[in-house]
């Protein structure tokens, strides 16, 4: 009860402060290249629920399903406003509104596309879709630079699937486990942290 009214609480008061910034970068998406600002993409909820999760378009807008869904740094796709708000995460403020709906919480595992999900090993499966997926999370803060360690593979989403996604899930594991309202004001604290320090 308390970690969803602070879910509500915070991306309540987020929207309300950030619509600003959030209007402002919105209009430089659109200027930047042809196509929608939001970027819409479908990922897997608790109970293994599919919903769509919302982000700043930060690549060409191509049409559904075409093209890679792991992203590398240096993918020809990225705009170069993009660029700037994948580094920064600021494509991620959309989010808010899947917290208000109830989709996501500001912690918790991030939530995959039904394709990863299918690759999920049964006995975390059923752990990791036991709650809420979330923003930003312990494997966030550890993967942060996911983007740079997959453009140096050979083949990005073997790498992903192989090496990255098994971390992911034991980290994904030991936050439902351990979770507590606390623990979740932490990992926000580090996560703003790390934003800070750029």
């Amino acid at each position: 009860m308390a970690k969803r009214a602070l879910d509500i609480l915070a991306a309540t008061v987020g929207l309300v402060l950030l619509s600003p910034l959030m209007l402002a970068i919105a209009v430089v998406v659109r200027c930047n290249s042809p196509g929608p600002a939001l970027f819409r993409q479908v990922r897997v909820t608790r109970g293994g629920r599919h919903f769509e999760m919302y982000k700043f378009r930060s690549m060409r807008h191509l049409p559904a399903g075409d093209g890679a869904q792991i992203t590398a740094a240096g993918d020809k796709r990225i705009t170069s406003a993009g660029r700037f708000l994948r580094r920064t995460k600021l494509d991620e403020l959309p989010q808010l509104f899947n917290v208000l709906k109830g989709d996501m919480s500001l912690v918790g595992p991030r939530p995959e596309v039904p394709r990863y999900v299918a690759m999920y090993p049964e006995r975390l499966r059923a752990v990791i879709l036991s709650v809420r997926p979330g923003i930003t999370d312990e494997a966030s803060i550890a993967f942060r630079d996911e983007s740079a360690l997959l453009a140096d593979a050979p083949d990005p989403e073997r790498k992903y699937v192989d090496e990255i996604l098994p971390a992911k899930l034991e980290l994904y594991a030991r936050y439902v486990h351990e979770r507590s309202f606390f623990g979740d004001l932490r990992i926000i604290g580090r996560t703003l942290l790390r934003l800070v320090r750029g």
